[in-house]
């Protein structure tokens, strides 16, 4: 967490990462409740209002959606008390579940749940409902603030939970908590990490976790053990994302540094076409030769492009800076940027190579 909130990476990297872990955490907390709903049914969830959308998984994810980036934007000091609680849950359920569960309103007498695996009863509705509400909010304020503060976001999590004050709508507002509290950890913004799609992944043993610490007359340690596992994993997953950003920009400045002093004119517009085709590479993935003959039809205005851009395809690769992979199938050859290459080459290393490099040839496997 430390190397996350002190690593430096651009605005558009952050924008770019945001949603990618939003994203994830809005399919999780949905998923977890059943929701179901396809990569371009959640896409448009996304992009939506509830109003627009046809499913109730959809609804909910949207919903979810923009409930996390209402809490995104809170004040650092706001008291986490009833009425913050019920207005997360309110945005929560309005839209998507608001035609059984009245919206932000604790169970009224006689309105008792139950839930999970074993069964579970909530707390009991009316009075002590409330009052079980407001003691675990008092709680978050006072003695909670005794304890680190991934602990603290993890109980209220839990604590929540296993009290179900709501009618429907309790997991969704039981994540969502949990996020607000670790955003006051630090991780908020870019930061943000997808912890209800650890949930998901780890349905199984979330649930028995939860359960394990209903069980063991709510010692948090099961769930603790859990989740902070959780943490980590999602941690080290935007960390390593994070660093691939890194990497790239790291390849782009190098590219563009040694093939921008390739002098001669004939080597200028070769390097630039080599600029441009490990450019296509960067932002677009492993590709294969068919797949990019197409995609860098306009770069070459000669009598024979195909043969052209295998020949600059050999020569950046005897320069290591993509690798050729011959397809599983063997009906392709896959081309991929080699993003260590920065790290390997020096610069009398590269002008070295460039100098050796035959005048024309072409890789006998790629020209057939």
């Amino acid at each position: 967490m430390l190397a996350l909130t002190q690593i430096p990476y651009q605005r558009s990297w952050a924008e770019q990462l945001q949603q990618i872990q939003l994203k994830r955490e809005v399919a999780g907390t949905s998923r977890i409740e059943g929701a179901e709903f396809t990569e371009r049914e959640l896409d448009a969830a996304m992009r939506e209002t509830p109003q627009q959308l046809e499913t109730r998984s959809q609804r909910q994810a949207a919903c979810a959606l923009a409930t996390y980036r209402w809490i995104a934007k809170l004040e650092m000091n706001r008291p986490v008390d009833e009425a913050l609680v019920c207005e997360i849950h309110r945005r929560i359920v309005s839209g998507c579940d608001d035609d059984h569960c009245p919206p932000g309103r604790p169970r009224g007498r006689d309105d008792n749940v139950t839930f999970g695996t074993p069964r579970h009863r909530g707390v009991e509705g009316g009075k002590d409902c409330e009052t079980a509400l407001r003691q675990l909010c008092q709680a978050v304020r006072t003695i909670f603030r005794d304890h680190d503060p991934l602990i603290q976001a993890l109980a209220l999590h839990y604590h929540f939970a296993a009290m179900h004050p709501f009618l429907d709508g309790n997991g969704r507002t039981a994540r969502a908590l949990e996020a607000l509290m670790l955003q006051r950890v630090g991780l908020r913004d870019t930061l943000f990490i997808a912890m209800s799609n650890y949930y998901y992944e780890e349905k199984s043993g979330y649930l028995n976790a939860l359960a394990e610490t209903r069980a063991l007359s709510h010692d948090l340690t099961p769930f603790l053990k859990f989740a902070l596992k959780g943490i980590e994993k999602q941690c080290n997953r935007l960390f390593s994302e994070i660093r691939l950003q890194v990497a790239k920009a790291l390849y782009r400045n190098t590219v563009t540094d040694l093939f921008g002093r390739l002098r001669s004119p004939r080597k200028r517009v070769m390097s630039d076409r080599h600029v441009q085709l490990l450019q296509l590479l960067l932002d677009q993935g492993s590709q294969d030769v068919s797949e990019l003959i197409r995609q860098t039809a306009g770069l070459y205005h000669l009598k024979n492009p195909r043969k052209a851009l295998i020949r600059d395809l050999f020569y950046l690769a005897e320069l290591q800076a993509i690798e050729i992979k011959q397809a599983a199938d063997k009906s392709d050859f896959i081309i991929s940027i080699n993003l260590d290459w920065p790290t390997q080459i020096t610069e009398s290393e590269f002008f070295k190579r460039v100098k050796e490099m035959p005048k024309a040839k072409v890789h006998g496997f790629l020209s057939s």
